[in-house]
């Protein structure tokens, strides 16, 4: 079985290129990274095509000031990636594709003869487009939260791919409700590397929160703030790890003071801030599955996170933290203030939590049901595109 994926960027497709490296299974990764970036994640250089001028510029433009940025440059550098990639697809039996990076190459791919992935890492499209533009109104922004070039163009890869791989059980309830057939759909959680992450010895008293990744209207940043705040619980902090958005400086400016904020920090770090935590919470109003969710459980950490962060996927109510609907900021502050009272059930939960992750949720895991799915829809059959994907996992509820 040979297996090709195409990504304009990073994601998880380099953990999912890595499984397959592993068992003999990887064509070529083609992406807008460097090779040295690549070889990070143990994938050999010869198995890579790298188009690195769709990374510069994308990158170079998110540096100039709003006012300049031209909102449709992603979408043509995005276009032109899979042009590229395209170009460049040698013959595989599976190739796999990232949404908004994949139309030009899936097409390649089925004219000849493979099996074709879309990879969907957030909700259908038309979901995350008209959540978000609710949340913008709220907010005052008259803008197009996505582009509609990129809508158009991922409708029509939902259309012409065989299947479409989806993190969670949110984003298959959204795909069922756009119409898209459950038999299309190819439902694996993603991982967690628990070398990277684990548990390390530190504690000094403070009942801390904290929440990793871009600090934005999507991430629901504004309704964890708001909840933390009008706690006002003595000892306690708000720690937000990652880059702030310019849509959300203003909101971090009225909480100037209330909470502490650390930017970007390289992930072979993150390790010792989710050290130093006692809950991570994450507010989301809409994503495919938050990896930053298994990774504090891999540190032992309760997770507090929305319906919509496809966490209900790894997280047991109560169990190893707790579901909440999204932008229910009461609900939130009593899973919170729940945390805070009662510190030997909020332990406990971290336990569960790493043991939760441990037996089921690694990126060998993901790898493994994720290869199995592959191979069983190719093993003796002619019209393998014929044929239903395994939509179920191990690790179970």
């Amino acid at each position: 079985m040979k297996v090709c994926i195409s990504v304009g960027g990073r994601f998880h497709a380099f953990n999912l290129a890595y499984q397959l490296h592993k068992h003999k299974h990887l064509e070529r990764l083609i992406t807008s990274y460097p090779r040295f970036k690549v070889a990070k994640f143990g994938i050999p250089g010869e198995k890579v095509k790298s188009f690195l001028f769709k990374e510069i510029i994308t990158r170079a433009h998110s540096y100039l000031p709003p006012n300049v940025q031209w909102d449709g440059l992603d979408f043509l550098a995005n276009d032109w990636f899979d042009r590229q990639a395209s170009r460049h697809l040698p013959e595989c039996d599976i190739c796999t594709a990232w949404s908004g990076f994949g139309l030009q190459t899936i097409r390649r791919a089925k004219a000849n003869g493979a099996i074709t992935i879309i990879e969907r890492g957030s909700s259908h499209i038309e979901y995350q487009r008209d959540i978000l533009s609710e949340e913008y109104a709220k907010f005052g922004f008259g803008v197009d939260p996505i582009d509609p070039d990129v809508v158009e163009k991922e409708l029509q890869e939902y259309e012409e791919a065989d299947y479409i791989a989806i993190p969670s059980e949110f984003v298959k309830r959204t795909f069922l409700e756009k119409a898209v057939p459950g038999e299309k759909l190819i439902h694996t959680p993603y991982g967690v590397d628990l070398k990277e992450f684990r548990p390390l010895p530190t504690e000094d008293g403070v009942f801390r929160i904290i929440n990793v990744g871009a600090q934005s209207i999507r991430k629901g940043t504004v309704y964890l703030l708001k909840a933390f705040t009008e706690l006002d619980l003595p000892d306690a902090e708000l720690l937000l790890v990652g880059p702030v958005e310019d849509e959300i400086k203003s909101v971090f400016g009225r909480y100037k003071g209330l909470f502490r904020h650390i930017d970007s920090v390289p992930q072979s770090q993150l390790v010792d801030y989710y050290a130093r935590a006692s809950v991570f919470s994450i507010s989301s109003l809409e994503e495919g599955m938050a990896m930053v969710q298994a990774q504090a459980m891999a540190c032992g950490l309760p997770v507090v996170c929305t319906t919509n962060t496809g966490g209900a996927d790894i997280v047991r109510d109560g169990v190893d933290g707790f579901i909440l609907p999204i932008r229910d900021i009461e609900a939130l502050k009593e899973k919170l203030i729940y945390l805070y009272e009662n510190r030997d059930a909020c332990r406990e939960m971290g336990e569960n939590a790493l043991r939760r992750v441990r037996g089921g949720f690694t990126w060998d895991d993901y790898g493994r049901r994720i290869i199995q799915t592959y191979k069983e829809n190719l093993c003796g059959n002619d019209h393998p595109r014929s044929i239903p994907f395994s939509q179920e996992y191990i690790g179970g509820r």
